[in-house]
């Protein structure tokens, strides 16, 4: 049954981009239909895979050769991971059914977004080392295409491209870890990998866990590699809700969590995460409060809740990092999506010109507002809970400069959060803007995402329950939600979190108040809009690689059996290096 259940939560979306791609751009009406119909059939069918939790092999496709076997796992982290995917992925087709209603070339949008979708469900349900890496370039080539849709806009392209290789460079990180752990092992098998790491030289397993931290970094959109995700904000605002808040940039937080039991004894690596998770969520919230594009802001917002999974897992928390992974997957969906909604309506994305829309839109207003609750860590919304728990780890297993930190971030992040809401739903605005309400189908994913928002907390026992029972290696021990909810609110660290969340509030209710404060500070506004100097550093990166492959372009001679032999010639050597395994 597991095996028939992760092939058609992976198939099911693969069937239907080739069934979209197949119909004519003339119908467009029927590439809307198809789309959802597989996209929810594959979000309704990966709700079965809570039923199978197990750490066993449960699918295996024999490969000949240096590649192993192509297995399938459906543990609990997997599933949690595939059902997130799967469900907001059917979401956002259902929201693009209205959002994309008079786009142009819709056969290639759906068909890069269900290729996404199931690309994203195997790769957290492969036991592969080398499947995940295949999977993992998947997703980088339908973000990459998915932030470029609007091919005629140089800002998409170029958004695109760099996406692609800031991302791409973390994934040398990857294939380098799969590469010595099968010269060493003998074995692409994660659970191979996971119980037998100890016996890898302590040099090696170290070169693995540092690259294995860069290519989460990179996927995850973490310093120094954050500047890729605001720019990625060009695609079309479900894509962003999809692959760039809820799915795609929490692989590298899976990553890590699938891998901690292998890599927590080395020496500076959960303090190297602990640093990298931390810095991310500062900076990013600092730029998030003085961004005016309300998706820009949203992506600064998803790099500094990423930045808190990472500290999670650095502090050992890995349920904790999970449980917000899911509850950030829910809110900031619905935030972005709430964002399309009045993109779509007022026809720009500067929150400047966007106050007062709260009494033309009040169901998009009132759905953002739970969104932005929960963005916020305030009780009722689900990011208090999971946030809470990542706060208390860091308060009793990190450092504490660590958790002060942390607990910075989340003054930041309520300040911010706050800031949005009223700049967009009941400021004044420079020009005043016309709008009108969200369409039937955009309603339907906002009323699904606000109650799941709502709600979602109380699942925190049964996912603790499924990770501890299907994932021996991290010797996890889950509880019960009422546990948690009473450990939540009954921890002295609660009380300090949202004292800290309130001074944010007040900060910005007070801000003419404070001005006095802020006015020294305005000389730093640009360098913060900037990117705090890594945008600079990225693209010199960007340019170097642009340079490079401008400089072997020459080599391309336009003879046949040139080109033929250089293919050939570069396949002989990676198959020689994967069976030597060097």
């Amino acid at each position: 049954m597991a095996a028939w259940l992760i092939l058609l939560t992976i198939g099911l979306p693969w069937l239907g981009a080739l069934c979209v791609w197949g119909v004519s751009d003339r119908h467009p009406k029927a590439q809307h239909r198809l789309a959802l119909a597989f996209a929810a059939a594959g979000g309704l069918v990966s709700f079965g895979l809570v039923l199978v939790p197990s750490s066993a092999v449960v699918l295996s496709i024999p490969m000949d050769g240096v590649f192993g076997d192509f297995t399938f796992v459906a543990d609990g982290l997997g599933v949690l991971l595939a059902i997130i995917a799967a469900v907001i992925g059917g979401l956002a087709v259902i929201f693009s059914n209205d959002y994309m209603a008079s786009e142009a070339q819709l056969g290639r949008y759906y068909a890069l977004v269900l290729l996404f979708i199931g690309a994203m469900v195997g790769l957290v349900l492969t036991g592969s080392l080398l499947l995940m890496f295949l999977f993992w370039e998947i997703t980088a080539f339908c973000s990459y295409a998915l932030i470029s849709f609007h091919n005629d806009d140089p800002k998409a392209v170029a958004g695109g491209v760099k996406a692609l290789i800031v991302t791409q460079l973390g994934g040398v990180g990857l294939l380098a870890g799969a590469i010595l752990s099968y010269t060493h092992l003998g074995s692409y098998q994660v659970n191979t990998f996971l119980a037998e790491a100890h016996t890898i030289p302590a040099g090696v397993l170290s070169v693995i866990a540092f690259g294995y931290l860069a290519a989460a970094a990179a996927k995850s959109a973490q310093v120094p590699f954050q500047t890729w995700l605001p720019d990625a904000m060009e695609a079309p605002t479900p894509v962003s809700a999809l692959i760039h808040a809820a799915t795609m940039v929490n692989a590298g937080v899976y990553l890590l969590a699938r891998f901690y039991p292998a890599f927590e004894a080395i020496p500076g690596w959960k303090g190297a995460v602990v640093v990298v998770g931390l810095l991310s969520a500062l900076l990013a919230a600092i730029m998030a409060m003085v961004a005016n594009d309300l998706k820009r802001a949203l992506a600064y917002s998803t790099i500094s809740q990423l930045g808190y999974m990472f500290y999670a897992i650095g502090t050992g928390a890995v349920f904790a990092s999970q449980f917000h992974l899911l509850s950030h997957a829910v809110f900031k969906a619905l935030l972005f999506l709430g964002a399309g909604a009045v993109i779509h309506a007022v026809g720009t994305r500067d929150m400047r010109q966007m106050g007062g829309l709260g009494k033309q839109m009040p169901f998009t207003r009132t759905t953002f507002l739970l969104g932005a609750l929960g963005l916020a860590g305030l009780p009722i919304a689900n990011g208090f809970f999971s946030k809470e728990l990542i706060l208390e780890s860091g308060a009793t297993h990190g450092p504490v400069w660590g958790y002060l930190g942390m607990l910075i971030g989340a003054g930041l992040t309520a300040y911010y959060s706050l800031r949005m809401v009223a700049m967009v739903f009941f400021g004044k605005p420079e020009e005043p803007a016309h709008g009108h309400d969200a369409l039937p189908a955009m309603r339907f994913s906002l009323f699904v995402l606000a109650f799941c928002t709502l709600t979602t907390w109380s699942l925190a026992g049964g996912v603790g329950q499924m990770m501890e029972g299907s994932l021996p290696s991290h010797h996890l021990h889950g509880s019960g939600t009422w546990a948690i909810v009473t450990e939540v609110f009954t921890a002295p660290t609660t009380g300090f979190a949202l004292g800290i969340i309130a001074l944010g509030l007040a900060a910005w209710h007070w801000r003419s108040s404070l001005a006095w404060l802020i006015k020294p500070l305005r000389p730093l506004h640009t360098f913060v809009a900037s990117g705090l100097g890594f945008e600079w550093i990225n693209q010199q990166v960007i340019n170097g690689i642009k340079g490079a492959a401008a400089a072997l372009r020459k080599t391309q001679t336009g003879q046949l059996n040139f080109n033929v032999a250089g293919v050939v010639g570069g396949l002989a050597i990676l198959l020689l290096i994967l069976v030597w395994g060097v």
